[in-house]
């Protein structure tokens, strides 16, 4: 009877305290997540300007439809290609005077421009080193006549994209160790008012498990709350961003983003149920005069 009154009182004086510690883990969980969301819609955005990156092969003229035919399915079982279009003489010839407006078959007299074939690379073949087989491997290809890509656009990309991936792991680790200190503190503020009544319920008989049971409990669901809380809060601003960038929707992932959500809340839970077990055995472990 008296463990289960010191229990209800244990709870009844631990809420108060428990509200900041959820605040302060919520807005923790959810600059965590924020950073998150950065870094993997960093990742997104390399991906996507590698995968627009345009690699050109010029056809010979007078290909058999046959081998035409042949070099396409060659491309389809080619893992590095993500997509690829075949661009006629006459294709070519229509865009060229759509964009510089000159009649240049007419003033020729033939179509001076060749068949080619525009190839997008997934994101991680987009390389040099890649480039440079795929280079080599189609100069071998008596239909190929040249191959041709932007060069210095790739290694601008992929440049400005590892320093980036670099500064963002930076301060992922660096907030993660913030976020563990913050909230481990603020869990040890909440534990702090508690201290005396964890002792009394030792004095009177009860065990360590049953006193430390109930305050465990509720850390579980102080993290359960903040990651729940983080969540909505990133919803709310993902949704808000996309309102007013559309264009930012194309490097959102809906799975990418959950698996983000669930972790911080296990981040949160696995944090504040740590926090709380060392505060309960340090006190435990502390003679009565040394509470004061």
């Amino acid at each position: 009877m008296s463990e289960q009154l010191a229990t209800n009182k244990s709870t009844q004086l631990s809420k108060p305290s428990y509200l900041y510690a959820i605040i302060s883990i919520t807005l923790v969980l959810f600059m965590l997540g924020l950073l998150g969301i950065i870094l993997l819609e960093a990742r997104k955005l390399s991906a996507y300007f590698k995968e627009n990156i345009t690699v050109t092969l010029i056809l010979s003229d007078q290909i058999p439809d046959d081998e035409l035919q042949d070099l396409q399915e060659q491309l389809k079982t080619m893992p590095a290609i993500k997509q690829w279009e075949y661009i006629s003489k006459d294709q070519a010839l229509q865009r060229f005077t759509a964009q510089t407006k000159e009649d240049v078959q007419g003033i020729l007299g033939f179509n001076p421009l060749f068949a080619s074939i525009d190839l997008n690379l997934k994101a991680n073949y987009a390389n040099n080193d890649s480039l440079q087989s795929i280079k080599k491997y189609f100069q071998n290809n008596r239909l190929v006549k040249e191959i041709f890509y932007q060069e210095s656009v790739l290694d601008l990309v992929s440049t400005n994209a590892n320093k980036v991936s670099l500064i963002l792991l930076i301060l992922s680790v660096v907030f993660s160790l913030i976020a563990l200190a913050l909230i481990d503190n603020t869990i040890r503020l909440a534990m702090y008012s508690n201290r005396f009544l964890i002792k009394s319920m030792q004095l009177v008989g009860a065990t360590r498990w049953f006193i430390a049971n109930p305050f465990l409990r509720q850390s579980i669901y102080n993290g359960i709350i903040s990651g729940i809380l983080a969540t909505i809060f990133l919803v709310l601003l993902l949704l808000l961003t996309q309102h007013n960038i559309p264009e930012i929707q194309v490097l959102h992932d809906s799975f990418q983003f959950f698996v983000l959500c669930m972790l911080i809340t296990l981040l949160g839970v696995a944090i504040s149920w740590w926090s709380t077990r060392r505060s309960v055995i340090k006190y435990l472990q502390l003679r009565l005069d040394d509470l004061y």
